[in-house]
């Protein structure tokens, strides 16, 4: 699991089970958000100049119809919030729709750090109360 915000900082990452390790950390998470950008930049490309809002502020599931691919190894499922934080799962390719686990990971953000008095923003986010949320949610 990988959560960026809005400039590409990585603010928390977790795995739980990857078997094949190639990349240090801080690799992987350019790695990552690259493909992200590339991903959702390359739509932008194929719609025609006069449709679309761009520049305009859209809620989750407006805009871009982009949630998620599968290869024969991995499924990527990705949502991004309003305010620009992007939640990307890479879990296993017969994985389901996970856009309302998603939504669940946002809703925990936003409760316990987002609403956190001592959070500082753009900050990586320690792992104590959020990992243990996420983990039940995804894991079971």
């Amino acid at each position: 699991m990988y959560m960026f915000n809005r400039n590409g900082v990585c603010l928390f990452y977790r795995e739980w089970n990857r078997p094949l390790r190639t990349l240090n950390p801080q690799q992987d998470h350019k790695l990552m958000f690259g493909l992200l950008f590339s991903l959702k930049s390359s739509p932008l490309r194929w719609i025609p100049p006069d449709e679309g809002n761009l520049g305009v502020p859209q809620l989750p599931g407006q805009g871009c119809s982009f949630h998620s691919f599968c290869t024969n190894t991995y499924k990527f499922s990705f949502m991004e919030s309003p305010s620009g934080i992007k939640i990307i799962l890479i879990t296993h390719p017969m994985t389901g729709d996970l856009r309302e686990a998603l939504k669940y990971i946002y809703s925990l953000y936003v409760e316990y750090v987002a609403k956190n008095p001592l959070y500082a923003p753009g900050t990586p986010i320690r792992r104590a109360n959020l990992e243990w949320q996420v983990r039940t949610m995804v894991i079971g």
